[in-house]
């Protein structure tokens, strides 16, 4: 069998061309050949919420932003704390303000026209390599290198590349670059990636289905399971604090965290500082933002990039509405806050049932 280049490449485009994903964002590779191209503002959101979550969980988001803003000039015009509300559950909120400071510079600084290659993408704000290969290839069909996660298995496997992630991502890398041609870049871009995520899948891979095992290595050696090979992660470092959920006539009371640093600049529940050492009971009243009758009701816990948080959640009622605090109705609060906040209100709320 030919495992050469052009004959990976023909074999998962073919398999592509028959058997791609249906994307909200995506143009077909049928569509593609009768002439039509991706919105770049379209890739360009989709890519950035995908560095975030998975296909599903992003597919709501993305309907969502491109209901309420259709078009790069109409994000870029939204208010950023609506905005960043949109964003809530899709984590790192950073992104988020990358997202509406790159919206502007694409609507202001240029016309609302992106860059049509990787050199003038990467200029744009919160714009990386991966986003700026991303949108370079699948809106503007150039030949970009696109290296994902699913990438880098798929080409892990194809090759049996030894070297563990992440020390083996510049070797991936080229690894991948011999595949890129002027051909078809972008359906091959998103070949790739549906490949690794329906077929070449982190567990159990279905290599009977794949359309280059013909090509891989790793099934050859008898254990695709094997590759990619990882580093073993240090054990994340845990922080402790404490919530509080106080309640007014069905409105929760939220503050609006410091623009810069974690869950900058979003709405969230009144805590404590986020420590080594657990609050304890005493410290946790006088953190708390009202004098009232808390009750503490036990943690939730939540994981983050780089470190896992316990959060005690205490809840008390109000008896009056404090104007220093945003007080919203407990279902828009629900719509508004971060993954963490929303796992302590919910907590609370199950002792109101």
């Amino acid at each position: 069998m030919d495992r050469s280049a052009p004959s990976i490449r023909a074999a998962l485009l073919g398999w592509y061309d028959a058997h791609a994903r249906s994307l909200p964002w995506r143009v077909g590779p049928a569509e593609r050949a009768r002439g039509a191209r991706a919105d770049p503002y379209r890739v360009w959101l989709s890519e950035v919420m995908l560095q975030q979550t998975t296909v599903p969980h992003a597919t709501g988001y993305f309907l969502d932003f491109t209901r309420r803003w259709p078009s790069v000039g109409e994000l870029a015009a939204a208010p950023e704390a609506e905005v960043m509300a949109a964003w809530a559950g899709l984590g790192y909120y950073a992104r988020a303000r990358n997202l509406i400071a790159c919206a502007r510079a694409v609507a202001l600084g240029r016309g609302g026209v992106f860059p049509d290659t990787e050199e003038g993408l990467l200029g744009l704000p919160g714009v990386g390599p991966y986003t700026a290969a991303a949108v370079a290839a699948i809106a503007f069909d150039r030949p970009s290198n696109v290296v994902d996660g699913n990438v880098e298995r798929v080409i892990s496997r194809l090759h049996a590349v030894k070297a563990p992630l992440p020390a083996a991502k510049p070797e991936l890398k080229a690894l991948a670059a011999r595949l890129v041609t002027d051909e078809r870049p972008g359906d091959w871009a998103q070949a790739l990636m549906d490949l690794g995520a329906g077929v070449c899948r982190p567990k159990a891979p279905l290599c009977e289905r794949c359309p280059v095992a013909f090509a891989c290595a790793a099934l050859a050696e008898g254990d695709p399971d094997a590759y990619p090979r990882r580093t073993a992660r240090a054990e994340r470092p845990r922080r402790h604090g404490a919530a509080f959920v106080l309640i007014h006539q069905g409105r929760v009371a939220l503050e609006r965290r410091p623009p810069r640093g974690l869950l900058g600049g979003m709405l969230g529940l009144p805590t404590t500082d986020w420590r080594a050492a657990r609050p304890s009971p005493a410290e946790a009243r006088a953190a708390a933002p009202a004098e009232a009758d808390w009750r503490p009701l036990g943690p939730i816990e939540h994981v983050f990039t780089h470190f896992a948080l316990t959060l005690e959640v205490w809840r008390a009622e109000a008896a009056a509405a404090d104007p220093k605090l945003d007080w919203l109705p407990i279902e828009e609060a629900g719509q508004a806050l971060p993954s963490v906040f929303l796992k302590a209100l919910r907590a609370a709320l199950e002792t109101l049932i």
